[in-house]
């Protein structure tokens, strides 16, 4: 025996290892002037990803009527849900504003040049339309997947 006043030491337990994270941050980085809930990893559920789908395919069908309509019933609801519909009505007024220009800066160019402006104009107007239909689909899908998608080249309006 010694005379060691020290209380022999006790061996202490592992600290166990951080839980693993329940979802995957799928946020995309912060932007300057963005909406985006930047406050962790947030996973829209079933019901926020169907309305945001829904909010999307009413777009292609409907233009901004549709989305406003639902966004306006189910903003309230969900982070996910006023995002995809804010996303929506935006583009959608933008698109409206690009077609609106295209065809009367098209149709004065037409007069000016004697209808060889329409050789631009027809195709533009097919065009544009083309466009917003893949951007929407794409959007669709991404809300679908639970994904904060944004339209390219979108006016932002609503905030």
């Amino acid at each position: 025996m010694s005379n060691d006043p020290t209380p022999p030491e006790t061996p202490t337990p592992p600290t166990p290892p951080p839980p693993p994270a329940q979802f995957p941050a799928i946020i995309p980085q912060q932007q300057a002037g963005d909406p985006l809930p930047r406050s962790g990893p947030y996973y829209p559920n079933q019901d926020e990803r169907t309305t945001g789908m829904l909010i999307h395919l009413l777009a292609i069908l409907t233009g901004f009527i549709g989305p406003l309509v639902l966004w306006l019933i189910r903003k309230d609801d969900s982070r996910f849900v006023d995002f995809n519909g804010k996303e929506a009505i935006n583009f959608q007024i933008t698109i409206l504003i690009i077609l609106f220009s295209v065809t009367i800066g098209g149709g004065i160019f037409s007069l000016l040049t004697l209808g060889v402006g329409l050789l631009i104009l027809i195709p533009a107007l097919f065009v544009i339309p083309i466009l917003a239909l893949i951007f929407e689909i794409m959007a669709c899908l991404k809300a679908h997947r639970g994904e904060w998608a944004r339209y390219p080249m979108t006016i932002r309006f609503l905030r």
